[in-house]
């Protein structure tokens, strides 16, 4: 995959083989250590139960308004990184999922502008550990809190790249194998539809993420892993998993 996007602090050049640092000297992305593609101060919002399919694999119905819960920045770690697996952590699996970043200030923004405040999109993978779940609609804190368990990036793809981002595929594979294939067109609550949401009560400021859910498909990962998660037309999210 090719893009010409931005990398946090450069612009990918040279077939995505090389970044060019802002006003610095160019690098080959093997040698670059990658950070989430995240403000600081930023919220980050993430959704539960968000595709039909995958409510369906829980054993839920799909919800009637969205399921949101908060993410601290401390669980953000940047592609290529690794994230800890803890001992008793057998059924820790990876969840593939699109990023909505605001561009502007949002309050009380109808569906139909909605997307007029989105600066751009990238991918998350956020780790979901399922013997530490207590409550699937917003899940508890060390499930979703721990650091270094939501990879991020490797870059962020500007909004006006991104025709329709109701009509993306997503794919997550784990040492090569496919584990989640699904499209967003398949979201119970779009992207519009979330922001509109979420401006109706409160303001949204450039640099918040909106983590958007994730397809069916579990698939639990044990230390040395290393799992890809890929949107199309975005970018193609690389970590791996390490023993704690």
């Amino acid at each position: 995959m090719s893009h010409a996007g931005k990398a946090r602090w450069g612009t990918l050049v040279d077939n995505d083989h090389a970044v060019m640092l802002d006003g610095g000297p160019m690098i080959a992305v093997a040698d670059a250590r990658w950070l989430p593609p995240a403000e600081p101060g930023a919220t980050i919002f993430a959704l539960g139960l968000n595709y039909v399919d995958h409510s369906a694999e829980l054993g839920f119905a799909a919800p009637k308004r969205p399921l949101i819960f908060l993410k601290g920045a401390n669980a953000l770690v940047g592609h290529g990184a690794a994230t800890p697996r803890p001992a008793d952590a057998n059924q820790m699996h990876p969840e593939c999922e699109l990023v909505a970043v605001i561009g502007r200030q949002a309050r009380r923004v109808s569906i139909t502008d909605s997307l007029d405040y989105v600066a751009g999109y990238t991918v998350a993978n956020d780790y979901a550990i399922r013997e530490y779940l207590e409550n699937y609609y917003r899940p508890n804190l060390r499930v979703k809190n721990r650091d270094r368990t939501t990879p991020l990036g490797p870059w962020i793809v500007d909004a006006a790249d991104i025709a329709d981002p109701q009509r993306l595929a997503l794919s997550t594979t784990v040492n090569g194998d496919i584990v989640q294939q699904g499209s967003t067109a398949d979201m119970v609550f779009s992207v519009a539809q979330l922001i509109e949401h979420l401006s109706s009560f409160m303001t949204l400021m450039p640099g918040d993420l909106v983590l958007t859910g994730t397809p069916h498909g579990l698939r639990f990962v044990a230390p040395g892993d290393v799992v890809t998660c890929e949107i199309e037309g975005v970018a193609r999210l690389v970590n791996h998993v390490e023993a704690i």
